[in-house]
């Protein structure tokens, strides 16, 4: 396999490459195809959803010198060669988390006024835009306000509620949302095709599922899997490396809840925690598995007709034997005893990362609840 890390490797270089952002794409496309180009973009939405890429595609499409692809980059001209190499002294790229102040924004509205040396647009790409201090954000406007037409702005960010309203009424806004399973698993199919690396379907949905909708996560995960795994990807393995925790332990534990069995909770999550199990990945799973139980408690789906999303979702969470364990549960308790338990244990997560005792929140939860 090669040395460079799969999120590099296999980065999109044309828009037909990505995945999960066909709202942004097809907008795009047809703006640069009508030569309707925005001097600001505002590109919105979870971590490692694509936004950076798609600042970088923009970049290509808007100087690419071959007309003949309409808005996909060509990837051969000397523009698109040199913004794929990263060496295109036009292409400005700022990561606002740790060059956040108004000197660097300074700089960069002293650098606008010069026209492109190489390219047709200068490109800013402004990465992590909420984390700019409100001096430089302020500059920043004025910088927006007064832009060349030989410049174009791309704003990234995970909070876009945390840059001021002026920035974003001059800016087109694009939300990109998290990736579904599905879009994941297919997309590393394809990477491990190329790599000539077998993989069973669980082990990339255990990948996907645990990426939590960025395909960048995925990436460095298979990463990670496949710096082990060599040419065959394996559940066990995926389990194993990966740290998870296993169902069984959080249906088990959902069990002495329901039968309100404290003592035993309390030691059985102390044995957890004796055999290395990660405690915040088993309070993630365990919310999971609750939602869940509520769901098909007040939905009350049969498991083997209902064709349902909700269905669809389980089938890919849990086996065939954990659903008929969840439906059981659900016939032992009330649809308010399973509501009471997600808050409380919402609650104990809030308190997991502030506690000197890891597992002291879960604990005290398990009181609250078995005792109410």
């Amino acid at each position: 396999m090669n040395n460079l890390v799969l999120y590099r490797k296999y980065r999109p270089k044309k828009f037909s490459d990505v995945i999960g952002q066909d709202h942004v794409v097809k907008t795009l496309k047809n703006a640069i195809e009508n030569k309707n180009i925005s001097h600001a973009y505002l590109f919105a939405g979870p971590r490692g959803t694509g936004k950076t890429t798609m600042a970088r595609l923009l970049a290509k499409a808007v100087n690419c010198l071959e007309e003949s692809t309409g808005a996909e980059p060509c990837n051969e001209c000397v523009a698109c060669q040199s913004i794929n190499k990263g060496n295109a002294v036009d292409l400005v790229e700022i990561d606002a988390a740790s060059h956040r102040g108004i000197d660097e924004i300074r700089e960069l509205r002293e650098g606008i006024k010069f026209s492109p040396t190489s390219l047709k647009y200068k490109v800013y790409i402004i990465d992590e835009s909420h984390q700019l201090t409100k001096g430089a954000a302020n500059a920043l406007l004025k910088t927006l306000e007064e832009a060349p037409d030989h410049a174009i702005f791309v704003l990234a960010t995970t909070e876009p509620q945390k840059l001021i309203p002026t920035i974003i009424s001059r800016c087109q806004r694009f939300d990109f949302k998290k990736l579904n399973l599905e879009e994941i698993v297919e997309k590393l199919k394809i990477i491990l095709k190329k790599e000539e690396v077998k993989a069973d379907r669980r082990s990339l949905e255990i990948i996907a599922t645990a990426a939590a909708g960025s395909f960048r996560d995925a990436e460095s995960l298979l990463d990670q899997v496949l710096t082990f795994t060599g040419k065959k990807i394996r559940e066990e393995e995926v389990k194993n490396l990966l740290g998870l925790v296993e169902t069984e332990y959080v249906s088990s534990f959902v069990d002495l809840l329901i039968e309100k069995k404290d003592s035993k909770a309390i030691k059985f999550l102390r044995k957890l925690y004796e055999e290395g199990v990660n405690l915040e990945e088993f309070h993630n799973l365990l919310l999971e598995y609750l939602r869940h139980l509520l769901i098909v408690g007040l939905s009350g789906i049969d498991l083997e007709k209902d064709e349902s999303s909700v269905v669809a979702s389980l089938k890919i969470s849990f086996t065939g034997e954990e659903m008929e364990k969840i439906k059981k549960q659900t016939e032992k308790i009330k649809t308010e005893e399973t509501t009471e338990m997600l808050r409380i244990f919402l609650e104990a997560g809030k308190q997991m990362d502030h506690s000197p005792i890891l597992q002291l929140p879960l604990e005290m939860a398990i009181v609250e609840f078995c005792i109410d």
